[in-house]
Protein backbone atom coordinates (compact mmCIF):
# COMPACT_ATOMS: atom_id res chain seq x y z
CA UNK A 1 0.00 0.00 0.00
CA UNK A 2 2.93 2.33 0.67
CA UNK A 3 4.21 2.22 -2.90
CA UNK A 4 0.68 2.70 -4.27
CA UNK A 5 0.29 5.77 -2.05
CA UNK A 6 3.62 7.13 -3.27
CA UNK A 7 2.67 6.65 -6.93
CA UNK A 8 -0.70 8.37 -6.38
CA UNK A 9 1.04 11.24 -4.65
CA UNK A 10 3.54 11.63 -7.48
CA UNK A 11 0.72 11.42 -10.04
CA UNK A 12 -1.11 14.21 -8.21
CA UNK A 13 2.04 16.31 -8.06
CA UNK A 14 2.70 15.76 -11.76
CA UNK A 15 -0.89 16.69 -12.68
CA UNK A 16 -0.74 19.85 -10.54
CA UNK A 17 2.60 20.91 -12.00
CA UNK A 18 1.39 20.23 -15.54
CA UNK A 19 -1.71 22.35 -14.92
CA UNK A 20 0.47 25.20 -13.61
CA UNK A 21 2.71 25.05 -16.69
CA UNK A 22 -0.33 24.94 -18.98
CA UNK A 23 -1.83 27.99 -17.26
CA UNK A 24 1.45 29.85 -17.67
CA UNK A 25 1.62 28.94 -21.35
CA UNK A 26 -1.97 30.04 -21.96
CA UNK A 27 -1.45 33.33 -20.16
CA UNK A 28 1.74 34.03 -22.13
CA UNK A 29 -0.04 33.29 -25.43
CA UNK A 30 -2.97 35.54 -24.51
CA UNK A 31 -0.64 38.34 -23.42
CA UNK A 32 1.41 37.98 -26.62
CA UNK A 33 -1.74 38.32 -28.69
CA UNK A 34 -2.66 41.35 -26.57
CA UNK A 35 0.69 42.97 -27.45
CA UNK A 36 2.99 42.31 -24.49
CA UNK A 37 6.59 41.52 -25.40
CA UNK A 38 9.90 40.67 -23.72
CA UNK A 39 10.35 40.67 -19.97
CA UNK A 40 6.96 42.28 -19.44
CA UNK A 41 5.35 39.30 -21.20
CA UNK A 42 7.06 36.83 -18.87
CA UNK A 43 6.42 38.79 -15.69
CA UNK A 44 2.74 39.33 -16.46
CA UNK A 45 2.46 35.69 -17.49
CA UNK A 46 3.90 34.58 -14.14
CA UNK A 47 1.63 36.87 -12.14
CA UNK A 48 -1.54 35.95 -14.03
CA UNK A 49 -0.81 32.21 -13.99
CA UNK A 50 0.02 32.34 -10.26
CA UNK A 51 -3.27 34.08 -9.46
CA UNK A 52 -5.24 31.75 -11.71
CA UNK A 53 -3.65 28.62 -10.24
CA UNK A 54 -4.22 29.89 -6.71
CA UNK A 55 -7.93 30.15 -7.44
CA UNK A 56 -8.48 27.27 -9.87
CA UNK A 57 -6.11 24.65 -8.44
CA UNK A 58 -6.84 25.17 -4.74
CA UNK A 59 -8.40 21.71 -4.28
CA UNK A 60 -5.48 19.89 -5.93
CA UNK A 61 -2.97 21.90 -3.90
CA UNK A 62 -4.77 21.04 -0.64
CA UNK A 63 -4.89 17.35 -1.61
CA UNK A 64 -1.16 17.24 -2.27
CA UNK A 65 -0.40 19.16 0.92
CA UNK A 66 -2.51 16.74 2.99
CA UNK A 67 -0.79 13.70 1.48
CA UNK A 68 2.66 15.15 2.08
CA UNK A 69 1.79 16.19 5.65
CA UNK A 70 0.51 12.69 6.43
CA UNK A 71 3.69 11.17 5.07
CA UNK A 72 5.79 13.61 7.07
CA UNK A 73 3.87 12.81 10.25
CA UNK A 74 4.43 9.06 9.76
CA UNK A 75 8.14 9.62 9.15
CA UNK A 76 8.41 11.87 12.21
CA UNK A 77 6.69 9.31 14.45
CA UNK A 78 9.08 6.60 13.27
CA UNK A 79 12.06 8.86 13.92
CA UNK A 80 10.73 9.77 17.37
CA UNK A 81 10.35 6.10 18.32
CA UNK A 82 13.89 5.38 17.12
CA UNK A 83 15.28 8.29 19.15
CA UNK A 84 13.38 7.11 22.24
CA UNK A 85 14.71 3.57 21.78
CA UNK A 86 18.26 4.90 21.37
CA UNK A 87 17.97 7.02 24.52
CA UNK A 88 16.71 4.03 26.52
CA UNK A 89 19.62 1.89 25.32
CA UNK A 90 22.05 4.71 26.07
CA UNK A 91 20.67 5.13 29.60
CA UNK A 92 20.85 1.37 30.19
CA UNK A 93 24.46 1.32 29.03
CA UNK A 94 25.35 4.32 31.15
CA UNK A 95 23.70 2.73 34.19
CA UNK A 96 25.58 -0.54 33.66
CA UNK A 97 28.86 1.35 33.28
CA UNK A 98 28.18 3.32 36.47
CA UNK A 99 27.45 0.06 38.33
CA UNK A 100 30.74 -1.41 37.10
CA UNK A 101 32.66 1.69 38.20
CA UNK A 102 30.91 1.65 41.61
CA UNK A 103 31.70 -2.06 42.08
CA UNK A 104 35.34 -1.49 41.18
CA UNK A 105 35.55 1.47 43.55
CA UNK A 106 33.98 -0.60 46.36
CA UNK A 107 36.53 -3.35 45.77
CA UNK A 108 39.43 -0.90 46.03
CA UNK A 109 38.05 0.64 49.22
CA UNK A 110 37.58 -2.73 50.93
CA UNK A 111 41.08 -3.85 49.88
CA UNK A 112 42.70 -0.70 51.25
CA UNK A 113 40.62 -0.85 54.43
CA UNK A 114 41.98 -4.28 55.38
CA UNK A 115 45.05 -4.08 57.61
CA UNK A 116 48.26 -5.38 56.20
CA UNK A 117 48.71 -8.94 57.40
CA UNK A 118 52.38 -9.00 56.72
CA UNK A 119 54.41 -7.64 59.57
CA UNK A 120 58.06 -7.05 59.57
CA UNK A 121 59.89 -9.86 61.26
CA UNK A 122 61.42 -8.94 64.59
CA UNK A 123 65.21 -8.94 64.70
Amino acid sequence: MGSAMKSRTWTSILAYTSARILMFGCSVILLYVAGARGVLLLLLGLVISALASYILLNRQRQLIADKLNNRLARTASKATSRVTEFRERLEAGTGAEDDDVDDAADGEVSASAEPASEEEPAR
